[in-house]
């Protein structure tokens, strides 16, 4: 899948286009060699780990750059190999000649993650932290960050090799058994297994419901706002983002489209989606609009749904209705245009409305800008609900969820085999597959299937 550790890599390690600075990475066992070709008057294979030395490069006797190469021995680097940084001028030319002059001399073109492979390969990273290493990248809020850094802690993994510690003492003893099978002994206590297996079993389930929180974090989570034409959904829109963004006319089915924007609330991006009203319409693109409008209902995690207040109860049920959400989302009511209505009017209305509902209703004003901050206040309720409570390990990853489940039905087999007296090495069996998913997660168990799934979504030069 990747190249061979014996082999030499070097990949540009800054984004493409002019800039102040570019870095170029250099790592493998010829990396000092390489480099030495390509400047003059010092020997790198002499010089201290983690120093930095100014030198000049050259192409024959053309002098391309003056660069600060920092040098870091192995194993005493991030991939665990003699590396070398050259951080150069940020410009293209620049950058493709000396990765060139680099090739030239004997090295490698690294291919999408392959520092972090071989930094994984190596021992300085488990696989779980070496993913984390790509979210940290890619993260873009605080929350997304924090989960990443948590990761490229170790907690994770720490968590499932305690977890994966305890499964292996008791299959030792269990295949321990088997081979004393005729001997009709028992090295494992069937009471303490199913005690053990009890509670991984909740451990993991923890886990697995932990994944929902933080696959939110990690993508953001969707909102749609839905409701009728000219109820207010675009001013809504602009005014939580506080910008001009969707275009606001009187003019039923203005937005025939959805318009997505970002709202960043205490570190955790949501993706406010405005949508086409739903009505019935002979217009064929508003129709698309509005097929697209039930699309982003079917993808939301949380849905507003926003209603206009001068309309009578009646009227409010049935634009409820309309929406069609799906059980298992959030739902928020939003009641818009409190301006135009009475005060105890309105409270009726509303006190009406809540008596008949299980989620939450905000009354607002959008065009006047009338207690905006309670949707905001709200959605950050709806997602710190689902965060863990103990501030233990967040799932981000989907390839750990499906372990996780596949660790967990196991588990549950485990303790069906135990209570039905089922034979040793059937419960051997289910208690291997709980080893080997565990295993799956932190890269004990890997497959050039699964290290090539990870590694392709990587960045050049990490």
């Amino acid at each position: 899948m990747m190249q061979q550790q014996e082999s030499t890599i070097c990949a540009i390690a800054t984004p493409p286009g002019h800039g102040a600075l570019g870095i170029i990475r250099i790592s493998g066992p010829e990396a000092f060699g390489i480099c030495n070709k390509i400047i003059r008057n010092k020997d790198l294979t002499q010089q201290a780990s983690h120093t930095i030395h100014f030198c000049k490069i050259y192409d024959g006797p053309e002098i391309i750059d003056e660069a600060l190469l920092s040098i870091f021995k192995g194993p005493n680097s991030y991939t665990g190999e003699d590396t070398i940084e050259i951080s150069c001028h940020g410009s293209p030319y620049i950058l493709q000649k000396i990765v060139l002059l680099l090739i030239k001399h004997g090295a490698q073109m690294a291919q999408p993650g392959e520092y972090t492979l071989r930094a994984f390969m190596n021992g300085k990273l488990d696989l779980t932290q070496a993913e984390a290493v790509a979210d940290l990248i890619m993260a873009s809020s605080k929350a997304a960050h924090d989960t990443a850094i948590d990761q490229m802690k170790g907690g994770f993994s720490k968590k499932l090799a305690g977890l994966r510690d305890n499964l292996l003492q008791f299959a030792s003893m269990i295949e321990l058994e088997l081979d004393f099978s005729e001997e009709d002994v028992e090295f494992a206590n069937r009471e303490q297994l199913r005690n053990q297996v009890t509670e991984i079993a909740a451990l993991v389930q923890g886990l697995i419901k932990s994944f929902e929180y933080g696959n939110a974090i990690k993508n953001g989570i969707p909102v749609a706002i839905v409701g009728k034409p000219n109820v207010g959904k675009s001013t809504l829109l602009n005014a939580l983002l506080n910008e001009e963004k969707a275009i606001v006319s009187d003019i039923p089915g203005t937005t025939r489209d959805a318009i997505e924007d970002t709202l960043n609330i205490d570190g955790i991006i949501f993706r406010i989606i405005d949508t086409a009203g739903i009505r019935h319409t002979q217009d064929t693109v508003e129709n698309m609009g509005i097929e697209r409008t039930f699309d982003n209902i079917r993808k939301a995690s949380i849905v507003l749904i926003l209603v206009d207040a001068t309309d009578e109860p009646e009227e409010i049920e049935k634009q409820i209705k309309s929406t069609s959400h799906e059980g298992g989302k959030d739902v928020i009511l939003v009641v818009n245009k409190i301006d135009k209505l009475e005060k105890s009017i309105l409270d009726k209305k509303l006190e009406a409305l809540s008596q008949h509902l299980s989620y939450p209703v905000i009354a607002l004003s959008a065009k006047k800008n009338i207690n905006i901050e309670r949707i905001v206040d709200t959605l950050k309720k709806v997602i710190n609900s689902k965060a863990p409570v103990d501030n233990s390990v967040i799932i981000t990853n989907i390839r750990h969820a499906e372990a996780l489940q596949n660790t967990f039905e196991a588990s549950q087999r485990v303790l069906e085999g135990l209570a039905s007296h089922l034979t040793t090495d059937l419960v051997a069996q289910d208690i291997r597959e709980m080893i080997y998913h565990l295993g799956t997660i932190t890269g004990e168990i890997t497959t050039d299937e699964i290290l090539g799934n990870i590694f392709k979504n990587f960045c050049i030069g990490k």
